[in-house]
């Protein structure tokens, strides 16, 4: 019995003489991310913008719903709720107010007001404006790391070449992620960092797939032309990458409808990353190798080489 394929084994499309529609596609989204970045802004969350965190444990699970309408209406700008641990265990974030430590003790006082004298108030702490600037920094720390880390593996594993076209599909989908949490005004948060840098590593696996299969091609067809070799790569990893990314996207999808609010931006964060890094790997990854002078067996790889017939 023959398994199920999305791809035909012996599919070939013609990534490679499509790459510059391509580029100018992910050219205008990475100038378009940007622009939303400069004009709109991203709108974020508790952890970079400070705020109060009041961990609470309720007499018995309560709808989280009604809890966050209830404290909603108290006038305090951003309110968060987060299940953890047990269901009676929920921690509430809301964004700084005005003023100075007064003004949070005052929408502590509020909030304990509306939840009533049932509940056991286990800790309470106040995110300044200082802390969560160190936070954000470290977010953007931990980003720019893993890129660099990730380059420095590529080029070890294959050749420097490969790790800038790594690296440049990575930028592209990071800038793009941040450019859909602008548009959509998702708010941004470390959990957000979080799936930036799960997308990073989703993106590098596939390219690293890819890039196996062109290295080991570059090995065994010594004459075959560069565009017709990273083609026919792309085509022999293809069903691998789509069955993949669509297994993953089932799981994510329910996450997105059926995991709740805590999680729903991240979900959708991480269903772009798959759809963008599944993108970018294909077409940008490895067309990219083209510009960038790569060696085969020694000597440079020339596109003009006459073509190997494979068998």
């Amino acid at each position: 019995m023959r398994g199920f394929n999305l791809i035909p084994a012996n599919v070939n499309i013609a990534f490679i003489a499509r790459k510059k529609a391509f580029f100018l596609f992910s050219g205008f989204l990475v100038l378009a991310s940007i622009g939303l970045f400069m004009v709109k802004g991203l709108s974020y969350g508790i952890d970079f913008q400070g705020g109060i965190m009041i961990d609470v444990r309720l007499p018995q699970a309560t709808d989280m719903g009604d809890m966050r309408d209830k404290l909603g209406n108290l006038g305090l700008g951003e309110v968060a709720l987060q299940e953890f641990g047990q269901p009676t265990d929920v921690l509430i974030r809301i964004q700084r107010q005005k003023g100075g430590e007064a003004a949070q003790q005052a929408a502590v006082a509020k909030v304990k007001a509306a939840l009533g004298t049932d509940i056991e108030y286990r800790r309470t702490e106040s995110v300044g404006p200082k802390v969560s600037e160190e936070l954000f920094w470290d977010g953007v720390m931990a980003v720019g790391y893993a890129i660099l880390a990730i380059l420095v593996y590529i080029w070890f594993r294959f050749e420097w070449q490969f790790g800038m076209g790594a690296v440049l599909a990575l930028i592209h989908d990071v800038i793009t992620t941040i450019g859909l949490f602008a548009l959509l005004g998702l708010e941004f948060n470390l959990s957000t960092v979080a799936a930036i840098l799960t997308i990073a590593g989703y993106s590098i696996n596939d390219t690293v797939v890819v890039y196996d299969r062109v290295r080991e091609n570059l090995r065994k067809y010594k004459k075959l032309t560069l565009p017709e070799l990273l083609n026919n790569s792309i085509n022999q990893t293809l069903s691998r990458t789509v069955m993949t990314s669509v297994s993953t996207l089932l799981a994510l999808l329910a996450l997105f409808f059926l995991g709740g609010d805590v999680i729903h931006d991240f979900s959708l964060a991480m269903i772009w990353g798959v759809v963008i890094g599944t993108y970018s790997s294909i077409c940008l990854a490895v067309p990219v190798l083209l510009y960038m002078n790569i060696r085969r067996g020694g000597s440079k790889a020339k596109t003009g080489e006459a073509a190997e017939t494979a068998p």
